[in-house]
C-alpha cells in the first residue's frame, strides 16, 4: 500500500523538479516495507536463506546508509533562499558522515537479524550506538526542523516525537519500528503533492 502512495505521489510532481526527492521518498520507504518482508518471511522460514540475507542487506543499506543522505539532501532541494541552503547543508554532510560509518561498521561486522515482539531486531556491530543514532536523528530531523517551510516543519517535528516514543519503547527494534513509521508519515507528503499549493506559494517560516 505505501508503495502504491509512493508511485501516485511521483505522478503529481507535475514538472516541479524541486519537488522530485520528495515525491520520490514515499516510494523509496515503500519498496523498503516491501524489502522488509522478505526478511520477516525468511526467518519464518517461507523463503530460503540466501533471499532473506540479501533482504536484510538491502533493508539496512536503505536505513542506515542512503535514508541519513536522502532526507537532508530532499531538504536541501527545496529551500528557498541561499541563505537557508547554506542552513541545511551541515545536516547533508552530517547526513554522509553517519552513512558512511555505518556502512563501514556494517562491512566489517556481522549483520544479524531476529523476530522480536512486533518488529524485527538488527544488529550491525555499531559501536557508540547512542551516539551514532543521535547524530543520525539530528542528520533527518533536525533538518527538517530547520526548514524555511512551516509544513515541513510540523513533518520534522512528528519525525522527533515518533523518534523520542520509539526509542523510549524499544532499543534493538527502533530501526524496523522508526522506518515502518516514516513510511506511514509519508503519506502526508502524498496529500500535499496531490491537494496541496506549491511550496513556494507559502510564506517561509523564517527568513
Amino acid at each position: 500500500m505505501v508503495t502504491a502512495i509512493g508511485i501516485d505521489t511521483c505522478r503529481h510532481i507535475r514538472g516541479r523538479k524541486e519537488y522530485a526527492l520528495l515525491a520520490v521518498l514515499p516510494l523509496v520507504f515503500g519498496i523498503h516495507l516491501l524489502i522488509e518482508s522478505l526478511v520477516w518471511w525468511q526467518l519464518r522460514g517461507d523463503v530460503p536463506l540466501a533471499v532473506g540475507r540479501t533482504a536484510t542487506w538491502l533493508y539496512l543499506l536503505v536505513a542506515m546508509v542512503v535514508v541519513p543522505v536522502l532526507v537532508p539532501l530532499t531538504v536541501l532541494t527545496l529551500q528557498p533562499t541561499t541563505r537557508r541552503r547554506l542552513t541545511i547543508v551541515p545536516f547533508v554532510v552530517l547526513g554522509s558522515a553517519v552513512a558512511l560509518v555505518l556502512l563501514v561498521t556494517m562491512l566489517r561486522h556481522p549483520v544479524t537479524v531476529r523476530l522480536g515482539s512486533y518488529h524485527l531486531a538488527y544488529s550491525i556491530g555499531l559501536q557508540h550506538g547512542i551516539l551514532v543514532v543521535g547524530l543520525y536523528v539530528l542528520a533527518t530531523c533536525g533538518s527538517l526542523l530547520l526548514s524555511g517551510y512551516r509544513d515541513i516543519v510540523i513533518f520534522g517535528l512528528a519525525n522527533l516525537v515518533a523518534v523520542v516514543v520509539l526509542a523510549r519503547l524499544t532499543a534493538d527494534g527502533f530501526t524496523s519500528l522508526w522506518c515502518f513509521y516514516a513510511a506511514l508519515a509519508c503519506g502526508a507528503i502524498c496529500l500535499h503533492m496531490r491537494y496541496g499549493k506549491p511550496f513556494d506559494a507559502y510564506p517561509p517560516a523564517f527568513v
